[in-house]
């Protein structure tokens, strides 16, 4: 009875969090003018699949928007695991004076919401020249608190006789990070890039700041190019746009599925 309940709650959970999707799917088949009529909600009299993609595709260089955004979240997640692996692996492993005040500012670095810093970093590349590039989309995220926390805490439960084995064979550290921890951390890795590459995939608010070249919008930003000033907006077509632009994460979350709830779990487990 318990688990019946239990399996009733998580499925109505799974109903409310999918009803935005359905609903945007629906919405990218179906005639604009019938968007909002409820009582054609889920059975649409007339369907407009080849309008509403066909004016996606041709109209606006949607897939020239995916690929800077595929560009800007994998220079990001390059760079994040790039330098959130050795900190972890210095907080975990290594013993030096400061590795508690420093785990501590990496905790605080979490509590602080980018909108404080999106000021001085405008500044700071506007001094430099620099707005306007994809350089401007992934310098604020080159590195990652959460990343170091997650793969700190992760690195916790490795085993300290394999590092120790390694040190006696004259590994270096490095070598230790690439041929050993590198490997070893594909699980965690796996999660970390679901979440990373989800954010700034969907990220609007620095984009919008950063960038004002349409060749490099990434995808949310490219979705605005649909708003029409004088008949408002095309509903039909920003929800073809907006799942054309979902259907990649989706993809992702799929192929790394398996990966993601190990990262997610191993940590936990010791």
């Amino acid at each position: 009875m318990a688990s019946s309940l239990s399996n009733g709650v998580i499925w109505l959970g799974i109903s409310f969090a999918c009803v935005p999707f359905a609903w945007m799917i629906l919405s990218s088949i179906r005639d604009p003018a019938e968007i909002f009529d409820v009582s054609r909600m889920f059975l649409p009299r007339s369907l407009a699949i080849k309008e509403n993609y066909g004016r996606v595709l041709a109209e606006t260089p949607v897939l020239s928007f995916m690929l800077n955004g595929i560009i800007v979240c994998t220079l990001i997640l390059a760079a994040q695991v790039a330098t959130a692996l050795p900190c972890a692996y210095a907080i975990a492993k290594l013993r030096f004076h400061g590795k508690r005040p420093l785990l501590a500012l990496v905790v605080l670095a979490l509590l602080v919401p980018f909108q404080a810093l999106a000021l001085p970093i405008f500044l700071g590349l506007a001094w430099i020249q620099a707005l306007d590039t994809y350089f401007a989309l992934v310098a604020p995220f080159l590195v990652s608190p959460l990343a170091i926390l997650l793969f700190s805490q992760f690195l916790r439960a490795f085993p300290d006789e394999v590092i120790e084995a390694a040190r006696l064979d004259r590994c270096s550290h490095t070598t230790i990070l690439l041929r050993i921890i590198l490997p070893a951390s594909m699980p965690v890795i796996a999660a970390f890039s679901v979440f990373s590459v989800t954010y700034h995939w969907n990220d609007l608010y620095w984009p919008l700041i950063a960038i004002s070249s349409a060749d490099l919008a990434p995808p949310t930003l490219g979705i605005l190019f649909f708003r029409d000033a004088d008949g408002g907006d095309s509903y039909g077509s920003l929800m073809a746009a907006a799942t054309l632009i979902t259907l990649p994460l989706a993809l992702v979350f799929l192929i790394a599925q398996r990966r993601f709830v190990e990262g997610i779990t191993m940590g936990a487990i010791k």
